[in-house]
């Protein structure tokens, strides 16, 4: 038997965490299908974002708040991609709470008509305080770490450039520009969430690459990695381009498609990076 060691709890807890965001899209991925089904199989939303207004609403809600959490506990292998995860885990909550204004036609309840404002207003205003309590823990935790506030390195305050602007921002829009903020403040959070989660593929195809390049002993373990990351990122990218190209050529379900493809994506590339640190956690520099 394997003696428990606080060094063996923090691995494990890390393994639990990773499992859990896989766990997630594939709870997300059963509500659409259930609700698929009881549509008939005969349509579907434009997006995603649109299955807020049908049963899937409490799962779509509660996988992008706790994906978000999971995000931000979790230490990316460099300051780069801690920084991304963080990004994306800061919006994640964001795309949840904020309704996507087009309800769509395809669903099995009819819409509620009720007036999403006052949810939207509570919901947000909670999640700002939460997000400047984050900003000023993650601050505290920095400087002790560091030593002084001079001694943060630029990455610490890139990255707590990035909490507090995305707080402050989403803040002041939502108190200067409420009619706006509800219209658009979904897509503006949803957009950049799935940017961070593509450029976090892509620096860890580089920072594998890199590893292997400095420390050819580490080929034969993580060399295989390579290859298979850079395919996932291409593959991403080549999804982002599809999105361009079906809005220009009107398709009306490219986005649901794009959405599809770039989760799933993350979600494979999700598995095999838990399996390439599964028992380190990190990856060492």
């Amino acid at each position: 038997m394997v003696e428990q060691t606080p060094a063996l709890a923090a691995i494990k807890t890390y393994r639990y965490l990773r499992l859990a965001l896989v766990g997630l899209v594939v709870l997300l991925f059963s509500s659409l299908f259930i609700e698929w089904q009881a549509v008939g199989r005969t349509c579907v939303q434009a997006t995603i974002s649109a299955y807020w207004h049908t049963p899937v609403r409490g799962v779509f809600v509660g996988v992008l708040v706790t994906m978000g959490i999971c995000l931000i506990a979790l230490k990316g292998s460099t300051k780069g991609e801690d920084i991304l995860l963080n990004l994306a885990g800061i919006l994640a909550p964001g795309v949840a709470f904020i309704p996507t204004p087009d309800a769509g036609p395809c669903r099995s309840v009819p819409a509620a008509g009720a007036d999403f404002g006052p949810a939207i207003a509570n919901n947000m205003q909670a999640l700002f305080v939460l997000g400047v309590a984050a900003v000023l823990v993650a601050a505290v935790i920095a400087v002790r770490e560091s030593g002084s506030l001079r001694r943060l390195d630029r990455w610490d305050l890139l990255g707590l450039a990035v909490g507090f602007g995305a707080t402050a921002g989403g803040a002041v829009w939502f108190y200067v520009s409420r009619s706006t903020f509800v219209a658009q403040a979904h897509n503006a959070a949803a957009i950049p969430m799935f940017l961070a989660i593509v450029a976090v593929v892509w620096v860890n195809a580089r920072h594998v690459k890199e590893a292997v390049d400095e420390h050819p002993g580490l080929r034969r373990v993580r060399g295989r990695y390579v290859p298979i990351y850079r395919a996932i990122a291409v593959l991403m990218l080549a999804t982002l381009a599809l999105a361009v190209v079906g809005h220009v050529l009107e398709w009306t379900n490219a986005l649901l498609v794009v959405e599809v493809l770039l989760i799933t994506l993350f979600g494979l590339f999700w598995i095999i990076q838990t399996r390439e640190l599964w028992n380190q956690g990190l990856r060492p520099d």
